[in-house]
């Protein structure tokens, strides 16, 4: 029992351990909220990575394509049919989208995916990243009541406008939400584009020859306009891929264009700050305007071909990375823009097969297996974790390189520990011979410093787990007030995408990095301990400070 009280007694008395106390508390505190917001991240990061990528995924290693996608997903049914949930082909491509702004026109790239909305959904969540309410139920690429009436004010407006009317700027633009009830300002200037005929479609580009003569080819001179797409929907047919109407009296000019699109939210929308300090979001192009789509087609050498879409919805999953560079098209619109369906048999093309797992569980296995089918020369498969290998591995490696530093607090209030019952020891180098010529063994001197070393571990590890869970959990209250305090925005949800820090607090490692103060703490004081025990009782109480 007296190891116990002169433990306890050294612990109250001693200041100077309340320094390494402080210190393994902070240490431990640190890294339960360092582990927490990074295990959020992380994991919000791969279930939004995965919400957006399907499972597994057979990439064709060309811009051309493979023929006949249908045929390749009754192959896959047939060789591993029980794992597989559901699958859908995709066409991908690197194209731009242009528009008008303010007067101005913006050009940026984009990846661009043709899909089938209801086949995309069935492989991921891709619906409930869109912004529409109506189409997070039923994914389409029909335009919904609110797009279609800002379309069809815009389209009045501009018909009263004159040539003098002053250009709209960041503060007299209404916002925000383009499906919120205030949502018919208009945002673009530029003229409504003429419509076009459904049910004629470009020429195939035959077997991928460059001379096919497809008509929607850009020409060079007509790059030199300060509009580019300034003759789309004339009826010259070397400059437009479609052909008119041939009853244009009865098209609806206000009628939404054959091609439609689904915007990153990134690509049109930005965060304006007014005078005042006041941020809001600016929509640069809204549901039920258009804009103009730019790719190559299929073919060797690729030439550029382009079209007018009508904007049906936003995408948004909040990832800056597709958030700034997706846009999905209906494939079957992409497949005829870029000449990837042959006219004599009609077969079509496309890059990709998306596909969906009853268990992930499976990867591993339908990985291999899908490599025998499809040889690695012409298509490459991989699960959508290899896909983004390098940023998940980045994020791992980031947070074991935190761990490692942060435990190097820990491992500073260990030394301090050392360093303290080694003064300890000296200090109390006669009262340590007085133990042993009374009857105390090297053993029981021992266990006090030992015990003294495992009760600041002990109160450390406590305060530090205690502040630490505290601290995660109130830590958006924190990041407020923070805020408030010093009048800058601690976490910018305009950089990381997040609304709130998200946490996780995972028990285990809460416990491993309580378990490993600990040890820091005991071991620590093990030398000093060992000293204390050697000590001949003779020469302790010989001993003179």
């Amino acid at each position: 029992m007296y190891k116990y009280l002169l433990c306890w007694r050294y612990v109250r008395t001693r200041w100077i351990a309340l320094a390494s106390i402080i210190s393994v508390t902070l240490g431990v505190a640190t890294l339960i909220v360092v582990n927490s917001v990074m295990a959020g991240f992380s994991t919000e990061m791969r279930d939004r990575l995965h919400a957006i990528l399907a499972d597994i995924k057979i990439d064709s290693r060309t811009m051309n394509g493979f023929p006949d996608p249908e045929e390749k997903i009754a192959l896959i049914r047939e060789n591993l049919g029980d794992k597989v949930a559901a699958m859908t082909p995709t066409v991908e491509i690197v194209g731009m989208v242009s528009y008008q702004f303010m007067g101005e026109w913006i050009t940026t790239p984009v990846q661009v995916i043709g899909i089938d909305p209801e086949g995309r959904a069935r492989v991921g969540r891709f619906a409930e990243h869109l912004m529409d309410p109506e189409k997070r139920a039923y994914p389409s690429f029909d335009l919904g009541a609110k797009a279609t009436e800002h379309r069809r004010k815009v389209y009045a407006a501009r018909q009263n406008l004159s040539s003098e009317a002053p250009a709209l700027s960041p503060e007299t633009i209404q916002d925000t939400n383009p499906f919120s009830e205030a949502s018919a300002t208009p945002l673009q200037e530029s003229s409504p584009v003429t419509g076009r005929a459904q049910a004629n479609a470009p020429t195939f580009l035959s077997d991928f020859d460059s001379d096919s003569g497809n008509s929607a080819l850009i020409e060079p001179d007509a790059l030199q306009n300060s509009d580019p797409f300034d003759s789309f929907g004339q009826e010259d047919s070397s400059v437009n891929s479609w052909d008119l109407a041939d009853d244009t009296s009865s098209y609806d000019p206000a009628a939404p264009q054959t091609m439609r699109i689904i915007l990153g939210h990134l690509l049109v929308n930005y965060r304006h700050q007014d005078a005042k300090g006041n941020a809001r979001e600016i929509s640069m192009v809204r549901p039920g305007d258009d804009v103009k789509l730019t790719l190559p087609t299929a073919g060797q050498p690729p030439k550029p071909v382009y079209d007018n879409a009508t904007v049906v919805d936003y995408f948004k999953s909040n990832m800056s990375e597709y958030d700034a560079h997706f846009a999905f098209v209906p494939l079957k619109e992409l497949q005829y823009l870029r000449g990837m369906v042959d006219p004599e048999t009609g077969t079509r093309y496309a890059t990709s097969i998306q596909i969906k797992l009853h268990d992930y569980a499976d990867a591993p296995m339908v990985v291999s297996e899908l490599k025998k089918i499809f040889p690695s020369s012409q298509f490459a498969v991989h699960t959508w974790e290899q896909q983004q290998g390098p940023l998940l591995a980045a994020v791992d490696i980031e947070s074991s390189i935190l761990n490692v530093l942060l435990f190097l607090i820990i491992a500073v209030a260990g030394f301090g520990i050392l360093a303290i019952f080694y003064m300890i020891v000296v200090e109390k180098t006669r009262d340590i011979g007085i133990l042993k010529a009374i009857g105390a063994s090297s053993r029981g001197v021992m266990g006090i410093f030992l015990s003294y070393g495992l009760s600041l571990g002990m109160i450390g590890s406590g305060l530090g787990m205690t502040m630490g869970l505290l601290f995660v959990h109130y830590i958006n209250e924190i990041e407020w007030l923070v805020s408030q305090i010093t009048g800058h925005k601690v976490f910018d949800e305009r950089i990381y995408y997040f609304s709130t820090i998200p946490t996780l607090v995972n028990p285990f490692t809460v416990a491993w990095i309580v378990g490993g103060a600990l040890l820091i703490a005991v071991a620590s004081s093990i030398l000093p301990a060992r000293r204390a025990a050697r000590l001949n009782p003779v020469e302790a109480l010989r001993y003179d400070q």
